[in-house]
């Protein structure tokens, strides 16, 4: 069956390595802070100005004055550091960010993503997704494979207005996980439980699908 947001972040947390910098961006990125593994030292880093992001906290760890970019509360780990927006940046577009976890409304088969908005909707800001799609080169998209109509997400070319052309690395959905080279998604791994024809009838852009697909290890 389709993965919940939290096994999707526990994925995208396998991805991990020892020492790197990562910054989480809103929706089912930041849900990753709760699954780094264990004696694994990673600094989780928020476009708002903190360094060392921690689980997100419990009614007694909760500190209001505490949050990341997309106003959530959130907890700082051990050698946290605090600093400004403009240093924040500086870190992002410097290309100090070992990996970058987004989330989109469309992705296609060239790498590029939409994200920031829908026309005729209510637009909040771009926020540092642009910012962070030209500054990093290693970059994992969280999303939902298909829209609540059924319609997919992951495309021959995006339809809405672009965050970024040619960025995206890896996509991780609620119903696989791929690459993206050569101008198609290449199937890595399907969610338990679900077949790769599902995947294909719900992928609108060219996918390539390998004589075997594992599925999916929590």
């Amino acid at each position: 069956m389709a993965l919940s947001r939290e096994q999707l972040a526990q994925r995208v947390a396998q991805e991990m390595q020892d020492g790197f910098y990562v910054n989480l961006g809103i929706g089912i990125p930041t849900l990753v802070a709760n699954y780094i593994p264990e004696g694994m030292s990673v600094m989780l880093q928020s476009e708002n100005g903190l360094l060392g992001m921690g689980e997100f906290p419990t009614e007694d760890t909760i500190d209001a004055d505490l949050i990341n970019a997309g106003k959530q509360t959130v907890t700082a780990v051990y050698g946290a550091s605090f600093f400004s927006s403009a240093e924040s940046f500086a870190m992002i577009r410097g290309g100090h960010v070992d990996l970058t976890v987004l989330g989109a409304f469309e992705v296609d088969v060239n790498g590029s993503i939409a994200s920031w908005m829908i026309p005729g909707k209510l637009i909040k800001g771009m926020g540092g997704a642009m910012d962070l799609v030209a500054g990093a080169d290693n970059i994992i998209v969280t999303m939902m494979h298909a829209d609540k109509k059924g319609n997919s997400k992951l495309l021959p070319l995006c339809e809405l207005p672009l965050t970024g052309y040619g960025c995206i690395k890896r996509v991780m959905t609620d119903l696989a996980f791929m690459e993206i080279k050569d101008g198609a998604f290449h199937l890595l791994e399907r969610a338990p439980g679900v077949s790769v024809e599902e995947i294909q009838s719900k992928t609108a852009g060219k996918l390539i699908v390998p004589e075997h697909v594992p599925e999916m290890v929590f």
